[in-house]
């Protein structure tokens, strides 16, 4: 057909032996794999998603039945990586908390991505913040140690700190881009500006006190 891409029906051979399982993998990989090539606004062809992955394009419909279902599919396998790299850092203290999770979401950048995809597609089974309840009873601490001012809004200061990190790693290589640097020297500069905004809701704690050295006692020869 004019102005599409010819696309390749795939080999037979190359669907032998595969399961659901690992077909289905290979069908949500191929889309992000065509997501993060074309953009979103170039949509996303199904049967390209097929060929791309080596099987036959009925199966798509079969699995999943809609670019919805098969983007959501795609979003669960990536998104538990990256939530399960999060859940590693619940254990530490609210700057540590925040710290860690500008670092882990740069490294996810396509899991947020694709969140905001679906965000925006209006699919209303999106959860953004699976682990807030967890966050939640940490903040709870944080503020009953002292690590947070008291009078600081538990559900308002997570849903900021989030805001600036998705926000941040959305659009940092358009940032860069047109600032003309590196992306890597801008995720250094963020970090340090992050860490400064992180300083009005949890003070660094006070450097501590130095302790004296013992005293020195002199030497004694015999008795």
């Amino acid at each position: 057909m004019k102005g599409e891409r010819a696309i390749k029906e795939p080999a037979e051979g190359r669907r032998e032996g595969r399961n659901r399982a690992a077909t289905e993998e290979a069908l949500e990989q191929a889309a992000l794999d065509l997501l993060e090539r074309d953009g979103v606004l170039a949509g996303l062809n199904l049967r390209e998603v097929a060929a791309l992955a080596g099987v036959n394009r009925g199966l798509v419909y079969h699995y999943f039945g809609s670019r919805q279902r098969l983007l959501r599919a795609a979003l669960r396998r990536r998104g538990a990586a990256f939530q399960a790299e999060l859940g590693s850092n619940l254990g530490l203290p609210f700057r540590a908390r925040m710290a860690r999770l500008l670092e882990t979401s740069v490294r996810h950048s396509s899991t947020i991505a694709l969140s905001t995809i679906l965000m925006l597609d209006r699919d209303d089974r999106l959860r953004t913040m699976p682990r807030w309840r967890q966050n939640q009873e940490l903040l709870d601490l944080d503020i009953a140690e002292g690590r947070l001012s008291e009078d600081i809004d538990p559900v308002g200061v997570h849903t900021a700190a989030v805001t600036a990190v998705y926000g941040y790693v959305l659009y940092r290589e358009a940032f860069a881009r047109e600032l003309g640097i590196p992306v890597t020297e801008l995720d250094v500069k963020v970090s340090r500006i992050f860490d400064r905004m992180l300083d009005g809701v949890a003070p660094p704690p006070p450097p501590a006190e130095p302790v004296p050295p013992p005293p020195r006692r002199g030497l004694r020869f015999g008795r």
